[in-house]
């Protein structure tokens, strides 16, 4: 039934909306604190391109009921009403950390974007054809600077592999499937997350073992997708949305 369909994509456009938002937060806090100006500018255009992704996601999640408008459904919600993964509300660390969190989600974000294009909905599919070609620069960027960092100094190989332990639990969130995401496959809507985990492991394990870096055993955090988030989540979402709060309704 299209009632079923349009809910379906708008909790796939809340997902990958909210993912795009939360973690284009966290790398714009980066701007003008950068180790160097290179890495200044360009985290700075990996949050623009996130952000601008997210005025895509959201603005198919408010089309189809989830607000008036892309920054309503952005500004207006709790925590609990966010359907990102736990992986992208976690703190910025060091540089190595921010850099390994950008690569557990981009190494997820690619093919995920890849197979969206191929989604029996042509707005998601769409979106992920305009999204895509960002996400492969962000990936080539993301892996390239785990590996020399990884297999660099003792230091830097240190702290990568500090970010390393503290992050990947988080990431098998983004290709464990719920019931949502099963339905989002079976529609034809989405990739099958089962299949993508395999690749997304597969790479991972490439990239890592080039970049001499161990992942860790343990258990898989989650609970993102259903809105049960961190404490991280509370203070990333008081800076963001405090204008909007104290002054609502305000515009330039």
């Amino acid at each position: 039934m299209a009632g079923d369909t349009d809910k379906l994509v708008r909790d796939l456009a809340l997902r990958m909306g909210d993912n795009a938002l939360i973690l284009g937060q966290r790398v714009s806090a980066w701007c003008g604190h950068a180790p160097v100006l290179e890495e200044d500018i360009a985290l700075a255009n990996v949050a623009l391109d996130l952000i601008g992704q997210t005025k895509l996601w959201l603005g198919l999640a408010a089309d189809l009921g989830a607000g008036a408008n892309a920054d309503d459904v952005a500004f207006l919600r709790d925590a609990r009403a966010f359907r990102n993964s736990l992986l992208v509300e976690q703190p910025n660390g060091d540089y190595g950390a921010t850099l390994m969190r950008q690569f557990l989600f981009d190494a997820w974000h690619y093919p995920m974007l890849n197979g969206l294009k191929d989604s029996a909905d042509a707005r998601v599919a769409e979106i992920a054809e305009k999204s895509a070609k960002e996400a492969a620069y962000h990936l080539e960027r993301s892996s390239d600077f785990v590996v020399r960092l990884g297999d660099g100094s003792d230091e830097s190989r240190a702290r990568m592999q500090d970010a390393l332990d503290a992050l990947y639990p988080f990431a098998g969130e983004l290709t464990t499937p719920d019931e949502t995401d099963d339905a989002l496959a079976a529609a034809g809507l989405a990739p099958d997350l089962n299949a993508l985990g395999e690749h997304y492991d597969a790479y991972l394990d490439r990239v890592l073992s080039e970049a001499t870096l161990t992942a860790p055993e343990g258990a898989v955090r989650k609970g993102g997708k259903a809105g049960l988030h961190t404490e991280e989540m509370g203070h990333i979402l008081a800076d963001m949305q405090w204008l909007q709060r104290a002054y609502p309704g305000a515009t330039w």
